[in-house]
């Protein structure tokens, strides 16, 4: 299991080839993403005694983050508050410096937290890492890529 800063790839170190493991590396900040309004937009938009669901082409943005899926329900309090986001197929979700890809994601509100599922592929830049779960956090910018082999491709920083 690897856990490291969302910006994983500015250093990955090789210990005389054997293991390979990633650095963490302090985010620039870029303000609180968690505390921006999200706005929405899909095909087909319903409202439910548990929230909204939305089906194709279905996308939520936050400050400079966007999720996208065939299909989102959202989940919210009598108050409206929400608690819960579910997205499934072709399920993406991309912020300044990364882009991730599932079949399947669940975010939390209480812990601002994203658990992404199925054939999960981040990138950022040219270097990729893949897995069968990552778990992101949006407040902090860490990411956790685990549940089975993790394997990856990265890129120094200044190399073509």
């Amino acid at each position: 299991m690897t856990k490291t800063k969302i910006t994983w790839i500015a250093g990955a170190v090789a210990a005389a080839g054997l293991a390979l493991a990633t650095q963490a590396v302090h985010a620039q900040s870029r303000g609180n993403v968690a505390d921006a309004p999200i706005a929405y937009g899909a095909d087909q938009i319903a409202r439910t005694p548990a929230g909204l669901s939305m089906r194709g082409r279905a996308e939520l943005t936050q400050g400079g983050n966007r999720m996208r899926a065939d299909s989102v329900t959202a989940a919210t309090t009598d108050s409206n508050q929400l608690t819960r986001i579910e997205a499934s197929g072709n399920v993406y979700y991309v912020t300044p410096n990364e882009t991730i890809r599932a079949d399947h994601a669940v975010y939390t509100a209480s812990n601002d937290t994203i658990i992404l599922t199925g054939d999960v592929i981040l990138t950022q830049g040219k270097s990729v890492m893949t897995g069968s779960r990552l778990t992101y956090n949006v407040r902090t910018e860490t990411a956790e890529m685990g549940g089975g082999r993790v394997q990856g491709v990265f890129y120094p920083q200044g190399s073509n």
